[in-house]
C-alpha cells in the first residue's frame, strides 16, 4: 500500500489552509508558493475537496479558500476519501479475485485477509486522526524550532525492528 502524491499534497495543502484561517481565505498561489505544489494539480485537489464540502471557495479580489468545517471536525481520511485516493492495500481492490484480476470467477489469494483488515485499520487510523491533530504538531514544532530553521526541513522515519527468535 501506497499513498501517493495526490493524498499527501491533500492533506499538506489542508494543514497548510488551516494554519491560516482567521487571516481572511488563503489563496492556492500562496499555498503553492509554500508547499512547492504545483498550481494547476492545487486547483484540481481543491476542486474535489470543494465538492465534499471539506473547504470553501471565496470569490473576487482577496478570494481564496477557507475551510469549511472547523478543523477538529475534518478528518485525514475525509481529505483523502475528498481526492479519490485509493486506501487499498489488496492486489485486487477488494473484489477477491486476486488471482485473476482479469477474471470476475478468479480466487482469493492466501494473504487477502490480511490486507483487507490492514485496509480498515489505516482507515480506522486515518479516520481518527482530525486536521486541527496537525495544525497543533505543527504549532508545536514550530516552537521547538530555532528561528532559523525552516518548516519542513526536519525528517523522521519510523523504522520498526523485530527481535529475530534463536534457532
Amino acid at each position: 500500500m501506497r499513498l501517493t502524491t495526490k493524498g499527501r499534497f491533500a492533506v499538506t495543502a489542508m494543514i497548510d489552509l488551516a494554519l491560516r484561517q482567521g487571516n481572511g481565505p488563503v489563496t492556492l498561489s500562496a499555498i503553492s508558493e509554500r508547499q512547492e505544489i504545483s498550481l494547476s494539480y492545487l486547483e484540481q485537489l481543491f476542486g474535489k475537496l470543494r465538492r465534499h464540502q471539506i473547504v470553501e471557495s471565496v470569490r473576487g479580489p482577496g478570494g481564496g479558500y477557507n475551510l469549511a468545517r472547523k478543523a477538529a471536525d475534518v478528518s485525514v481520511a475525509d481529505i483523502i476519501i475528498a481526492v479519490d485516493e485509493p486506501l487499498d492495500a489488496t492486489q485486487c481492490g477488494g473484489k477477491e479475485n486476486c488471482h485473476s484480476v482479469t477474471h470476475p470467477g478468479g480466487s482469493r489469494c492466501m494473504t487477502h485477509d490480511l490486507w483487507s483488515t490492514l485496509n480498515e485499520k489505516m482507515v480506522e487510523y486515518l479516520d481518527s486522526v482530525s486536521l486541527q491533530d496537525l495544525v497543533n504538531q505543527q504549532h508545536n514544532k514550530e516552537q521547538k524550532q530555532p528561528e532559523h530553521r525552516t518548516l519542513g526541513t526536519e525528517q523522521s522515519v519510523v523504522v520498526m525492528h523485530r527481535p529475530h527468535a534463536a534457532v
